[in-house]
């Protein structure tokens, strides 16, 4: 690990869409059947038949990534298109949602959905999910306490879910909000070691809180069965370029996280309660709102705060000639607004969600990169030439 960079991977998830009515429809089942030939086990199922999972390989390059996550999304396409669906890369579904949702008949998920009940008649999200690769589970956990003060900027960044049951929820990322119904879920408590970790596992468990590791839904965990460390925070992007972006910039943040553990920082200790209001106001307000400062507790434009994480992880991202395109990519962002403010844009100009699901679903098809910026600059920007 200390002489080459960590590999990264992403899955992100897809809700399915009629092509001629744009309601979600739940062809999971018939669209898995067509692509697992292509794919394999890069692209899986979700709870609901809404959804379907894709996945890349772990990636060395940025390059690699925003090869291989257009590579699954082009085989998703063509499986889709033969049965009359397309897949929408949205935080949220847009049209057609009923309650209950149809779940799978899946062995993994049946004992789940016993447990949880009702939180699955509306758990119809999409969400980016990015793994790290790490030494081991002690590094994972403490990589954890690095990455929780800058996990509310992620979600504002990443904001692609503003409609919820055909109408504008009022937040950037209802996602979200919907995702902490669950009891272990949010962003991560301090741990002091993956013994910490592993102890309060087990009395969750013991208390019939979790059924298993992989119910622990908290926004960074250590993968069960990898060994990387794995960020869940974020919305799906609409588009390749965001999504492959985003991982690496989530990779930067992880690489710094693990200098500071290597020199034996075990990260600052944010207090839960501010971090959870930092979450709701990034989620309500996206990138045109305030978060908290995790150093002042005082409230700062969300701007600010993505100019703070871009200067945090720049020697990372200039290291691996990273540098330039996150840059082009975050500055278009601030200056523009991103996936919530996308898709209100959209529907203000159409006045119908119709054209909302018509838009993401092309921009999820084609993922097309966002265009050229214009504005103020992001800190760095006049060093980008060079990397």
């Amino acid at each position: 690990m200390a002489d080459h960079i960590p590999t990264v991977g992403v899955e992100e998830e897809y809700f399915l869409v009629g092509a001629a009515q744009r309601t979600v429809v739940a062809a999971a089942p018939r669209i898995l059947a067509r692509v697992k030939p292509v794919l394999g086990d890069l692209v899986t199922g979700e709870a609901c038949r809404y959804q379907v999972e894709g996945k890349t390989p772990p990636c060395r390059t940025l390059g690699e990534l925003r090869h291989e996550l257009r590579r699954v999304r082009s085989a998703v396409v063509t499986a889709a298109a033969r049965d009359g669906v397309r897949p929408l890369a949205s935080g949220t579904p847009l049209l057609g949602m009923r309650t209950p949702m149809p779940l799978n008949d899946d062995a993994h998920y049946l004992p789940q959905f016993e447990m949880f009940r009702s939180l699955y008649d509306t758990f119809a999200f999409c969400g980016l999910h990015v793994h790290v690769q790490v030494p081991d589970r002690e590094h994972a956990v403490l990589v954890g306490n690095h990455l929780r003060p800058w996990l509310p900027v992620l979600v504002a960044l990443a904001a692609n879910s503003p409609f919820w049951e055909e109408r504008d929820s009022g937040y950037c990322s209802w996602r979200t909000l919907g995702v902490t119904r669950w009891p272990v879920s949010g962003p991560p408590p301090y741990f002091s070691s993956a013994a910490h970790y592993d102890a309060l596992a087990a009395s969750l468990q013991e208390a019939g809180a979790i059924r298993g590791e992989r119910s622990l839904y908290w926004d960074v965990r250590p993968c069960a069965h990898l060994p990387t460390v794995e960020i869940r925070v974020m919305d799906v992007p609409t588009t390749v370029e965001e999504a492959a972006v985003f991982a690496v910039l989530v990779r930067a943040l992880v690489v710094r996280a693990l200098e500071r553990v290597r020199r034996g920082d075990p990260g600052p200790a944010m207090d839960e309660a501010l971090l959870r209001a930092a979450y709701w106001r990034c989620a309500r307000d996206g990138l045109t709102g305030h978060s908290l400062d995790p150093r002042t507790s005082r409230l700062v434009p969300t701007t600010h705060e993505v100019r703070r994480l871009l200067e945090h992880v720049r020697p990372t991202l200039a290291e691996h000639r990273e540098l330039s395109q996150v840059t082009k990519v975050l500055r278009h962002l601030v200056t523009h607004g991103g996936g919530a403010e996308r898709q209100r844009s959209v529907h203000a100009r159409a006045g119908s969600l119709l054209d909302v699901v018509d838009d993401l679903a092309a921009r999820t098809a084609a993922s097309r990169a966002p265009g050229p910026a214009r504005g103020p600059r992001l800190p760095g920007t006049e060093q980008t030439a060079a990397t």
